[in-house]
């Protein structure tokens, strides 16, 4: 009987909430290996109403963040669920820091490029301090109601 082929793993580029190792630990019950990343031509929104990020493509702008390393096809189920239908995931193409080594890695981009609710650039800095701890709130109740087993 043959082996089972290896399960395929995946890397994401983060550059939002995700950036936060507790939100991460959270969604996917670990911090999976990262490496500091930038995505070229691109710029990152604040979005009126909302505490988190959206990235569009954005001639002469870059985006600083995280390559998370070794996602599982589960693990990337519940990124996808997280993330929404306001963004969609993608490949592209992003740069690590360390070596500017370049790397085709999924990332999740603002679905609505047109939306008049964009604005500014966002902060990770003043979001962990301002929001961090109510959006672990709201990420654990996400978690609790994903892994309710279905009726």
């Amino acid at each position: 009987m043959a082996a089972a082929a290896a399960p395929r793993l995946h890397s994401v580029f983060v550059y939002g909430t995700l950036l936060a190792d507790e939100v991460v630990r959270v969604l996917l019950k670990r911090v999976p290996p990262s490496s500091p990343a930038i995505l070229h031509n691109y710029h990152r929104f604040s979005i009126k109403g909302r505490v988190y990020p959206a990235i569009l493509p954005i001639d002469c702008k870059n985006v600083a963040g995280e390559v998370l390393r070794g996602i599982t096809d589960q693990e990337l189920d519940v990124l996808d669920s997280f993330e929404d239908v306001e963004y969609e995931r993608r490949a592209i193409e992003v740069s690590l820091v360390d070596n500017s080594e370049k790397l085709i890695v999924d990332a999740y981009i603002w679905g609505n490029k047109d939306d008049p609710n964009l604005y500014g650039e966002w902060d990770f800095e003043e979001w962990k301090r301002l929001h961090l701890e109510d959006y672990l709130v709201m990420t654990t109740e996400f978690m609790e109601e994903l892994e309710k087993p279905q009726d």
